[in-house]
């Protein structure tokens, strides 16, 4: 009898001492404490594969994958202006599992170009983080006239509705950027849309349009190739690699001409602050390091790291320069 009572004892002390090795798991499951995310995760994307937004959620998607031990998948759901996308978000996961990748226009452009929009900007996402900027250059044919940007506003100036700029849409980065130089130069100029960049690009090239906004990632390109030039730079200062152009004030432009791009990362309302702050975190961890940031040199992307705080109010300041722009243009998509 008194065997088996041992045997007894001894799973007991074992089961006991598995108990004990487990507690601090239990307790940190119950607390929800570093254990986010405990399942897979995806970042919705609107734009369509293959285009640097779509290249810059792969990169940070597999960092996160390895460091978080989960799988994480980039799905692509372009068209619609960002609303099949958008749709799917808000249908999806509320405990941060579900991202959506977001840029300037969805956040900043669209609430003032639309009556009615599908989502609520306030109330539909929480924007935790920039995946990245990229400032805009006012490119040129490699034979233009245009010595800087104080001839090319003179000519504007001289033919009134003549001289001519184009884009891929009404109220896109390039479009609203090139409304902002007519308002801030006195100017009237001519907005042309093209399908596709590269046919923007190449219509420059060929003299077709006067001048286009681009990055160095969607106009660099012809660029390199000899076929465009770049006047100056849409930013507060010279960009590195570019250090030879000048930025719009420093080429007789108007001061405090900036357009950007840029693209962020948001969850639900409601995530956990524990899932958040871990997604601000390793995103920013991802981002910095040299493999990324090496690529983001290819997409002419650069990285922009402001705290919560600082990237609240410059939202706010976008979307307030974007809706002056849109109202004194006029431009609506309803």
């Amino acid at each position: 009898m008194t065997q088996p009572a041992k045997g007894i004892s001894r799973r007991a002390a074992g089961l006991a001492l598995g108990a004990l090795a487990l507690a601090p798991l239990s307790s940190a499951l119950a607390q929800g404490g570093s254990t986010w995310p405990s399942k897979p995760l995806r970042i919705i994307n609107p734009f369509p594969v293959g285009g640097g937004p779509d290249g810059t959620a792969r990169l940070v998607a597999d960092k996160l994958s390895r460091a978080w031990n989960q799988p994480m998948v980039v799905e692509n759901r372009p068209g619609g202006n960002g609303f099949i996308a958008i749709d799917a978000f808000k249908r999806g996961a509320a405990d941060g599992t579900d991202m959506i990748q977001l840029d300037n226009v969805h956040i900043a452009a669209y609430p003032h170009l639309f009556k009615k929009l599908p989502y609520n900007i306030d109330k539909d996402f929480e924007i935790l983080l920039p995946l990245f900027r990229t400032y805009f250059f006012v490119a040129v044919a490699k034979d233009s006239p245009y010595k800087n940007m104080a001839d090319l506003i003179a000519d504007a100036k001289a033919r009134p509705g003549k001289l001519n700029y184009g884009s891929w849409s009404v109220g896109n980065p390039v479009h609203l950027g090139s409304a902002l130089l007519e308002s801030m130069t006195g100017t009237k100029m001519e907005h042309v849309i093209y399908k596709e960049t590269s046919q923007l690009y190449q219509g420059v090239a060929t003299g077709e349009l006067a001048f286009a906004l681009g990055s160095s990632g969607t106009a660099g390109p012809l660029m390199r190739a000899g076929k465009l030039r770049f006047l100056a730079v849409a930013a507060p200062r010279r960009l590195v690699g570019f250090e030879d152009v000048p930025t719009v004030v420093e080429a007789g432009g108007p001061a405090g001409y900036e357009v950007t791009g840029w693209n962020a990362i948001a969850v639900r309302p409601g995530t956990s602050a524990e899932a958040k702050d871990k997604i601000r975190r390793d995103m920013q961890k991802a981002l910095a390091e040299p493999d990324v940031k090496e690529k983001f040199a290819t997409f002419g992307y650069e990285n922009y790291f402001p705290t919560p705080e600082e990237f609240k109010q410059f939202m706010a300041n976008e979307s307030k320069r974007f809706g002056t722009v849109i109202r004194q243009a006029g431009l609506s998509l309803d």
